[in-house]
């Protein structure tokens, strides 16, 4: 019963502990809340509420009041750098890197910022020289991937190779696929300059690299064709189908004149018919088309063209189909389907564009590189209506 007593009286003892621990916190937020300006709570309404322009003055007001705020300085210079005020981030951040009473963390993280603030306004050697500052303590991989940014900006192959390949050991990241670009950017070079072994060996690596590369297989038939080498030309590009078989339509034209150059033009048809039965593809028929009308004549291209368009009821099959038909139509008539055709032909090839699958961005040339968000390999090498 002694036991049971002093627990009982021991319980309101607690209780009351416990309220004054519970209104010393409180008394202590309210005392902090009280100390933070009220304009740093209007900043972050105003973020909350998408309206970034109006949280940078909110946040200007903060920093006046206390200088002193280093976390409030990074998202500052961090916004200013979002809305494209790069040299208000630049000093923002400046000012950082240049104070004394920061932790080492802190001046890490400054220069961070810095070195973005710099690859932002495309002062490339000035970020180069902050991010491979950092390329060995607790950032060197988000340092290293700008570093990769810039050398691919600079078009320094040489260096976007080494910084990839440090990468892929250091990380999870699979770069193959940039990689063989890289190799194919530097063996381009090469063959521009005549260095054709040099650029060889380029392509070499690049197929070491990433043995799906198919731009270092159509290089080499490029190479190949400019020294009158058309078997090894036709060999390089056919090698495309086992490595990627849409892309095939990048170079079923070239297969064809090289084909042709050798005096095996029925050859190259036979191969071209076998890859259509294996994807429909309307640039490998635009190719199988003119093939026909070279070999056959224009009434068994008219046939070819008539099949494909029940098979694909489009503009495109249509266009061919008319185009053949002017040669087979009667003389009174050809002037009519002439005046059809061109109509029909100006639609379709106003229409047609690559399209990046990253982005959304449209051109009428293929890309390797997306010109607009940087993706290697994001165009389809079929063209679509747009």
């Amino acid at each position: 019963m002694e036991f049971e007593l002093w627990w009982l009286l021991a319980l309101p003892l607690f209780f009351g502990l416990g309220w004054l621990a519970a209104r010393v916190d409180i008394r202590q937020v309210m005392t902090e809340s009280r100390a933070v300006p009220a304009s740093y709570f209007r900043g972050l309404n105003y973020l909350l509420n998408e309206q970034p322009d109006r949280a940078i003055e909110a946040f200007i007001e903060v920093v006046k009041v206390d200088s002193d705020t280093v976390d409030l300085h990074f998202a500052l210079g961090g916004l200013f750098r979002k809305r494209g005020e790069v040299e208000r981030a630049i000093r923002m951040h400046q000012n950082l890197v240049d104070r004394e009473d920061l932790s080492v963390e802190q001046q890490v993280k400054a220069r961070f910022e810095l070195g973005q603030d710099y690859l932002k306004a495309g002062l490339l050697d000035r970020a180069e020289a902050i991010f491979t500052h950092l390329n060995m303590g607790e950032m060197a991989e988000q340092a290293r991937n700008f570093l990769l940014e810039i050398y691919v900006q600079e078009k320094d192959w040489s260096k976007a190779i080494s910084a990839a390949q440090e990468l892929s050991r250091g990380s999870n990241q699979a770069l193959h696929v940039e990689i063989g670009h890289y190799y194919c950017e530097l063996a381009n070079q090469a063959w521009l300059g005549d260095q054709i072994e040099v650029a060889r060996a380029y392509l070499s690596d690049a197929l070491t690299a990433n043995r799906d590369c198919v731009r270092a297989n159509m290089l080499l038939g490029d190479i190949a064709i400019g020294r009158d080498e058309v078997n090894a030309a036709i060999t390089a590009w056919r090698r495309v189908e086992s490595q990627n078989e849409p892309y095939l339509t990048l170079v079923a034209e070239r297969i064809m004149a090289a084909y042709r150059r050798a005096g095996r033009e029925a050859e190259g048809l036979a191969f071209l018919r076998h890859a259509l039965n294996r994807q429909a593809s309307h640039e490998l028929f635009d190719v199988e088309f003119s093939a026909v009308l070279r070999l056959e004549g224009a009434q068994a291209a008219w046939v070819v063209a008539n099949e494909q368009l029940r098979r694909s009821t489009n503009l495109r099959s249509l266009d061919r189909m008319l185009e053949a038909e002017i040669m087979i139509a009667p003389s009174e008539r050809q002037a009519e389907v002439q005046l059809v055709k061109q109509a029909v032909h100006a639609h379709v090839h106003s229409l047609l564009v690559y399209q990046c699958q990253d982005c959304g961005f449209k051109a009428r040339s293929f890309f390797w590189r997306c010109p607009a968000c940087g993706q290697w390999d994001s165009f389809p090498p079929q063209r679509k209506e747009d």
